[in-house]
């Protein structure tokens, strides 16, 4: 099982857009995906609602604190058979409840939005989690996505010097697109969309699922630039 944490400590970064684009490309190339969603407004959940009959399977998980009329054990199950465990955490996680996260995670990825506020927030958050032991030592890459991106404003100077101050790898610029929004009211990813309709967000995300695979299986350099394995994959699926 490779476990991809989706973590961001400030609301509104995009952090469900992400998690469930990345398990929605994974279940269409046919990989056993479990989508776990540990945040109480259960934005996750619902989009695994929607999702039509058609559509791959993925698994469902609530991870989200238990409440009297639910019991957290039962619903945060993830088969045994998933081979990528997608989650999809809350805003301002900290304690017992980050921890397990971070337990969990092989790689994390942080959305983060282009502007002055949410950098400074996600500047803080990732100086703590710098001094984690797993992501010290290397062992839990991090990595960043630009979400929200305006499409006037595609480079933005503050990220970049943010980027470069927290020695992190920025993964793709996603632009603030009516495809995304179109993808998550109907239960699926943009991989699942008409290409025709989703071919410009699918060359954005590719960098996302091409980085999270090659935190499982390192591929020569000249793969890595050119063979993005699940998105060929997820491709020939909604062909």
């Amino acid at each position: 099982m490779k476990t991809t944490l989706v973590l961001n400590p400030k609301g509104g970064a995009g952090k469900t857009t992400i998690a469930t684009n990345l398990a929605s490309c994974f279940a269409a190339a046919n990989l056993p995906t479990t989508l776990m969603d540990y945040d109480p407004q259960g934005s996750s959940m619902n989009w695994l609602r929607l999702r039509p009959p058609h559509a791959a399977p993925i698994h469902r998980a609530n991870g989200a604190p238990e409440r009297r009329d639910r019991l957290r054990s039962f619903e945060s199950h993830v088969p045994s058979d998933t081979e990528r465990l997608v989650i999809d955490a809350p805003a301002g996680a900290s304690g017992m409840l980050l921890q397990e996260m971070l337990e969990r995670a092989h790689c994390i990825l942080v959305p983060v939005v282009p502007s002055a506020i949410d950098l400074h927030a996600t500047a803080n958050f990732l100086r703590e989690l710098a001094s984690w032991g797993r992501v010290r030592a290397g062992s839990v890459p991090v990595a960043v996505v630009a979400n929200k991106v305006r499409r006037s404003m595609p480079a933005y100077v503050p990220l970049e010097q943010f980027l470069q101050a927290a020695n992190l790898k920025l993964l793709a610029r996603l632009i603030d697109s009516d495809v995304f929004l179109r993808a998550a009211e109907s239960g699926l990813g943009i991989f699942e969309l008409d290409e025709n309709l989703s071919v410009s967000e699918r060359k954005q995300f590719t960098p996302v699922v091409q980085w999270v695979e090659d935190r499982r299986t390192p591929l020569p350099a000249s793969e890595v630039v050119n063979r993005p394995a699940v998105y060929s994959m997820a491709r020939s699926r909604s062909a």
